[in-house]
């Protein structure tokens, strides 16, 4: 049975007709959980390349040897946060703003074996500053300079792992590879508007999706702009932020 649609909304059905179409949609569901798990099995059988593990980092107490972002682990995910030199708080990516602030501490990480580090290619004196205004708990270095693996390209998730003193690149991302961190993004994938983007299929009438990441930088009052006083929307929650900067530059996500 359908009723009187609503313009712009899911047609109006009984129980038994939406149970129906969730189960038909199930069956693709399901088929795109066990070929992700396909996916998992051959990422984990991917050759490593081994690299210099002393190579320095910066971090809070100043130089440190690579290996020592594993804090006696065995295996370390790192965030590799781009970074814009000289620019305001509120003018860093908000798509890696976005995605560090998903993962916020690494408990469930750690427990399993595994730690965590946010890499970045800022000075350490800014760096530190940002990450204080952020108020983050997982633990960041500057890669100013290092090459990669440790260092190099920013935007990407990577993997390593330890052996003694060995250190090895198991694994990166490209692009969106890094939503696997950003919750928000999967939970608005099951949403009727979906996540708001342009390039998103959606039914005719649904509201107009944006430019990528249009809505993860807002104003004082919580409006989507790019504007001068605008930032990434975690900002906002830092106690006493202001709109005092203007931004010279659009920002850039993947």
């Amino acid at each position: 049975m359908t009723t009187t649609p609503l313009p712009g909304r899911p047609p109006v059905v009984d129980l038994a007709t939406w149970q129906a179409a969730r189960d038909e949609l199930l069956v693709r569901e399901k088929a795109h959980t066990r070929e992700g798990d396909a996916i998992a099995a051959a990422r984990r059988r991917l050759p490593m390349v081994e690299f210099d593990g002393t190579v320095e980092v910066v971090g809070p107490d100043g130089p440190v040897p690579f290996l020592e972002l594993f804090q006696g682990r065995d295996e370390l995910v790192a965030y590799k946060h781009m970074w814009y030199d000289g620019a305001p708080h509120q003018g860093q990516c908000e798509g890696c703003t976005t995605t560090a602030w998903h993962l916020k501490d690494a408990v469930y990480l750690n427990a399993r074996g595994v730690s965590f580090a946010v890499l970045t290619t800022g000075r350490w004196e800014e760096v530190a500053a940002y990450v204080e205004f952020m108020g983050y708990t997982q633990p960041w270095y500057s890669v100013r300079d290092v090459a990669g693996p440790a260092g190099g390209d920013m935007g990407y998730l990577t993997c390593y792992l330890r052996d003694g003193d060995r250190v090895f690149l198991t694994y990166s991302t490209t692009g969106r590879g890094n939503e696997r961190v950003n919750g928000s993004l999967g939970l608005l994938d099951m949403t009727p508007y979906g996540r708001g983007e342009a390039w998103e299929d959606n039914p005719e009438g649904r509201p107009e999706g944006g430019s990528p990441c249009w809505s993860w930088r807002s104003d004082a009052d919580g409006n989507a702009t790019w504007g001068p006083t605008s930032r990434p929307v975690p900002q906002w929650t830092r106690p006493g932020a202001t709109p005092v900067e203007t931004l010279g530059r659009h920002g850039h996500c993947h």
